[in-house]
């Protein structure tokens, strides 16, 4: 059974920092694109960042793009998100998801098939 499991969420001032962990098991973490979606109220869940299997691509939404960093350590089975600049529309729940093996970088929320509990992140202004 596969397992996510978001920690380092928050509450921030904006211009801050965060750094969101994902820890998985279950399957063979390595071998499978992972990324990052968020939620905020009243709204639908959105792609925010997203890594390829080998973790050689990387793609991001244009509102996080030169803020956000994904990244994965596959010896430790842990995905990213390095958060910088924060601003009050970044506050959400942000979700880990998994998605096919050897994939790409995948942007749409709805071709992950495992998703994590998702953690809070609020920015204040």
């Amino acid at each position: 059974q596969v397992q996510l499991v978001e920690s380092g969420g928050g509450l921030v001032q904006a211009g801050g920092s965060l750094r969101l962990s994902c820890a998985a098991s279950g399957r063979t973490f390595s071998t499978y694109a992972m990324g990052w979606c968020r939620q905020a109220p009243g709204k639908e869940r959105e792609f925010v960042a997203a890594i390829s299997w080998s973790g050689g691509s990387t793609a991001y939404a244009d509102s996080v793009k030169g803020r956000f960093t994904i990244s994965r350590d596959n010896a430790k089975n842990t995905l990213y998100l390095q958060m910088n600049s924060l601003k009050p529309e970044d506050t959400a729940v942000y979700y880990c998801a998994s998605g096919p093996p050897f994939g790409g970088v995948i942007t749409s929320p709805n071709a992950y098939d495992y998703w994590g509990q998702g953690t809070q992140v609020t920015v204040s202004s």
